[in-house]
C-alpha cells in the first residue's frame, strides 16, 4: 500500500475496498490508475461493489477535480454493480463527490456519511 491509497479485493464478499488518504499529487494519480487497472482487470467488476473509504481524504483543491473526475469515469467504465464513497460528516466533500459523480455519469454512486 502506498501512503495515499490502498486497493484490496475481497472476492468472498464481492467487494473492492479502496482507501484514499490526504491529497494526491499527479504522480500519486498515475500510480493509483496503474494499480487500479491491474486489480480491476483481474475481476468481473459488474459483480462487485467498489467501496471507497474517503474518511481521511482532504477536501478537493480545484486543480485535483479533473483528476478525480477521470477516476470516477474509470470506475464507471469498469462497470461496478455499485460504488460507495464513505466520508466523515463533511457537507463540502459530500457536495464535491456528488457533483463529480454526476459530471462523470457515475449514476450508481452513493456518498455515505459516518
Amino acid at each position: 500500500m502506498s501512503e495515499k491509497y490502498s486497493i484490496v479485493i475481497n472476492a468472498a464478499k464481492k467487494v473492492i475496498n479502496m482507501k484514499v488518504v490526504g491529497t494526491f499529487t499527479p504522480e500519486d494519480v498515475q500510480n493509483f490508475v496503474k494499480d487500479y487497472q491491474a486489480k480491476v482487470n483481474s475481476i468481473e467488476a459488474s459483480a462487485y461493489t467498489l467501496d471507497v473509504d474517503c474518511t481521511t481524504m482532504d477536501i478537493l483543491k480545484p486543480e485535483m477535480v479533473s483528476s478525480l473526475e477521470n477516476s470516477f469515469k474509470m470506475y464507471k467504465e469498469s462497470g461496478f454493480g455499485k460504488v460507495l464513497f464513505t466520508i466523515n460528516k463533511s457537507a463540502i466533500l459530500k457536495m464535491q463527490l456528488n457533483r463529480i459523480a454526476r459530471n462523470s455519469g457515475l449514476t450508481n454512486a452513493e456518498v455515505v456519511e459516518l
